[in-house]
């Protein structure tokens, strides 16, 4: 398979790393450097391409592999506002898209564990939940967008909470994301439930971007010859 990339920054390299290894190639790489060749044309002599950009262009970089008619696998965060029409566009060009938040197999099972956990604790009132995330000083978004899944799927089944804020809660009906930015930490994500009788508390502690990247990559291969939206638990069938 021939990759674009569209971003080149250190998640675009690893990604590329792990592309290698598996035996694919990259027709494209586009950074900061060279964002005059992130064409139309150049996206076409690729079978599919994967962005990692930042909030500011991700919309407009899917748009643009979908208007290429190359399938398109995205990870930037916080341009979901456009997410439907993202959706749409791709569905009415008969286009294929697929994102996450998070492309690690192990966050991407620790989402289910959340579903299932808030849904055990759901009955039980006693307990308030928090979400505390932490991650390298470079990440340009707060909270993370992995934090952001892992709160709707908290506000889908908690009864109390009716949104989540990014700073301690004022109110219980507010979930609480507390972003920390530390040096160089690849990024940890804690969900605490807190009573008076007990706490209980799930973590994902990425080591490195190694699993982000092989991630991105499965999505990838899964995406290639599809058309539709798509998601990481349609690619782990979870």
């Amino acid at each position: 398979m021939k990759i674009a990339l569209i971003g080149y920054g250190k998640m675009g390299k690893a990604i590329e790393e792990i592309a290698l290894q598996r035996g694919h190639s990259i027709a494209l790489a586009v950074s900061i450097e060279n964002v005059e060749d992130n064409t139309i044309e150049n996206i076409r002599k690729a079978d599919l391409a994967i962005e990692f950009t930042g909030p500011e262009v991700a919309f407009e970089n899917i748009c643009r592999c979908i208007d290429a008619g190359v399938p398109v696998v995205s990870g930037s965060t916080g341009w979901l506002k456009h997410f439907d029409e993202v959706a749409n566009y791709c569905l009415a060009h008969n286009g294929a898209f697929l994102y996450a938040s998070n492309f690690s197999v192990g966050v991407n099972i620790f989402f289910a564990i959340n579903k299932k956990l808030a849904e055990l604790i759901a009955p039980h009132p006693g307990y308030d939940v928090h979400i505390r995330e932490i991650h390298h000083t470079e990440k340009k978004d707060a909270p993370s967008g992995t934090a952001i899944t892992l709160a709707e799927q908290l506000l889908q089944v908690n009864n109390t909470k009716k949104k989540w804020v990014n700073h301690e809660a004022e109110a219980p009906s507010e979930l609480a994301i507390l972003s920390e930015r530390v040096n160089t930490a690849p990024g940890t994500h804690i969900i605490t439930y807190s009573s008076d009788i007990d706490d209980i508390e799930i973590i994902h502690t990425a080591h490195n971007r190694k699993g982000f990247a092989t991630g991105a990559v499965l999505a990838a291969e899964f995406l290639l010859h599809k058309k539709g939206i798509f998601s990481m638990e349609d690619v782990l069938g979870i």
